[in-house]
């Protein structure tokens, strides 16, 4: 992307897309028609599989109030006990909290790219697939990648964070 087209995004894709072009990353963010403010309206989209969806949750941990960053499977749940268990007790994260502590509102909140450098995990449920796609900084913005991109973008640890499929 040239620095016209940047402009033309908004402001958190576009300190996305810096970090993705910083990084080497091959795939810059899209913008989709509609917005994907969920795994599965992301998925919609895409046209791929809902736990081809990479979803950022974000916690608050107690201890220090810092944002953990759970980057997980779209169709699976996060199992907050494994988290605790890794990172500390955490609790639930405010609208404000999340903007705040990465940038970006609810909806839209990518990987990458934070305003303060989160405590990140990534489900290892991901590696199931070899595509996946997570949220570029906004509710429209999107970016490919591969699981083994996320480890390197992020520099976290693979975690099993998700509870167990139901069935």
């Amino acid at each position: 992307m040239c620095g016209a087209e940047l402009q033309s995004l908004p402001e958190g894709v576009q300190r996305v897309a810096r970090a993705l072009q910083d990084a080497g990353h091959p795939h810059a963010p899209v913008m989709l028609d509609d917005a994907a403010r969920t795994a599965q309206q992301a998925a919609d989209a895409l046209g791929i599989h809902v736990g081809q969806i990479a979803k950022s949750i974000i916690f608050r941990r107690k201890a220090d109030d810092v944002a953990v960053l759970v980057i997980a499977s779209g169709d699976r749940r996060v199992d907050e006990k494994k988290v605790d268990a890794i990172v500390g007790k955490t609790g639930r994260a405010d609208a404000e909290f999340v903007k705040a502590k990465t940038g970006f509102s609810i909806g839209g909140v990518a990987p990458i790219a934070h305003v303060q450098p989160p405590v990140t995990l990534i489900d290892r449920e991901l590696f199931r697939f070899e595509e996946i796609w997570a949220a570029a900084g906004h509710p429209h913005g999107v970016f490919k990648l591969r699981p083994h991109d996320l480890e390197r973008l992020t520099g976290a640890p693979v975690a099993d964070v998700a509870q167990a499929p139901a069935g």
